[in-house]
């Protein structure tokens, strides 16, 4: 994945591939942000998580799950700001002293705040948050996103706690999504569907991935999302499934591998398209990409409620090695997992991948992208994301009809 932000200020208006309009309407002006009330019940699911597992509470690092269950944003530096959730009892929080004004602004739930000023220590005052929700004893929970030197410090200050992973409590919570999510995380993807036909459009000779990134970036902001990733990768660095450091300019009869994302309200989307620029695709550049299509539809056809996760896979995968490719992991063939979880974060659990048994329910959403990569030729993939429902699995964006026509 390429950012494609950090020189686009600064190169924009040099930049000869790219025209300013700004007459893209904001897509987003009928979204529903994630309720108080939904974080509240994501807290109760999570409380009742913990009781099953005997978790007496467990503790976040600032970062997604933490906007996840509080809606607090916030940096993680190297000053910890954590949250408390215990099993009984309000959200806590622990921060510098002298960023409890700008804590307080932003909490909606819960209202003990524990801060800790610059000559004390942080895990300390996570200690007395725990023993605030009146637990001296038993497991406590660590999310996996907990850098080491707070959950060590934290043991340090309690050894007498026990610490676990919290996973069996936080990735239940959050790999299901609710119709609210769900419905954040289609617009995203609606955007990032008109981001990349712009990208298209504007494609020209002599282009750079930068050229490109710049313009779908740009084309995310102004309908409303926040640009996360707009990569490219042309002629044989598409071979590269996170693409090559060598430089590129588009030509005519390239191979044109497109991989965008962005988020809406923190909800990602994750598209790929591969297309052939300014000429008919090669009888070769038009077999590996029609394969890579029927595997994609494999992977989808295996999507169904009950099947594990590793299903998607081998289904995808055995289109490619049927044609000669691998088999596994070896190249010429589908070098890494056929789809991951998706949510807040890009990659998330729930990863379609050999050996992962997870059943597959409803509220799970995963990409389904089997990539074809023959090193020294080209690379095709067609990444679009899935989610299941109660009748199975749908598609959030409608896989590409075919070379010419990257959109239904």
């Amino acid at each position: 994945m390429i950012a494609g932000l950090s020189s686009f200020s600064k190169e924009k208006t040099n930049n000869p591939f790219y025209s300013s309009s700004n007459l893209l309407p904001n897509l987003t002006v009928d979204i529903v942000p994630i309720s108080k009330q939904e974080r509240m019940s994501r807290i109760e699911k999570a409380q009742r998580l913990m009781k099953e597992q005997h978790m007496e509470a467990i503790v976040l690092d600032a970062g997604t799950s933490t906007k996840y269950f509080t809606g607090v944003s916030w940096w993680p530096s190297e000053r910890p700001m954590a949250v408390v959730i215990p099993a009984k009892g309000e959200v806590s929080y622990i921060c510098p002293g002298f960023e409890e004004g700008r804590l307080r602004e932003l909490i909606t739930i819960g209202t003990a705040v524990y801060v800790w000023q610059e000559d004390e220590s942080p895990y300390l005052q996570v200690v007395k948050a725990i023993k605030g929700a009146a637990i001296s004893k038993g497991t406590i929970g660590i999310e996996e996103r907990v850098r080491f030197f707070i959950m060590d410090g934290i043991r340090k200050e309690a050894p007498q706690l026990q610490y676990v992973s919290a996973d069996a409590v936080t990735i239940p919570c959050r790999m299901i999504k609710s119709a609210n999510e769900l419905a954040l995380m289609q617009k995203a993807n609606d955007i990032t569907v008109a981001a990349i036909k712009i990208g298209i459009s504007k494609l020209a000779e002599g282009m750079t991935p930068a050229d490109f990134g710049n313009i779908v970036s740009d084309a995310h902001a102004q309908m409303g999302a926040t640009p996360d990733f707009a990569g490219v990768n042309f002629a044989q660095a598409s071979a590269f499934p996170h693409g090559s450091v060598q430089p590129q300019h588009l030509k005519k009869g390239d191979i044109v591998l497109m991989d965008c994302g962005g988020t809406v309200e923190g909800y990602c989307s994750d598209i790929s398209r591969t297309i052939v620029f300014g000429a008919p695709p090669t009888k070769r550049q038009l077999e590996i990409w029609n394969l890579e299509k029927k595997a994609q539809a494999a992977g989808f056809a295996a999507a169904l409620i009950g099947n594990p996760c590793e299903a998607v896979d081998a289904a995808a995968r055995k289109v490619i090695t049927d044609a000669g490719f691998g088999p596994g992991y070896k190249l010429p063939g589908l070098p890494h997992r056929t789809g991951h979880g998706i949510g807040m974060d890009g990659h998330e659990w729930g990863n379609m991948v050999k050996g992962n048994k997870q059943l597959l329910q409803p509220g799970m959403c995963f990409s389904v992208e089997p990539n074809i990569s023959i090193i020294g030729e080209f690379g095709v993939r067609l990444e679009d994301c899935a989610y299941i429902t109660a009748d199975g699995a749908k598609w959030f964006s409608q896989p590409s009809p075919s070379i010419e026509q990257p959109f239904a």
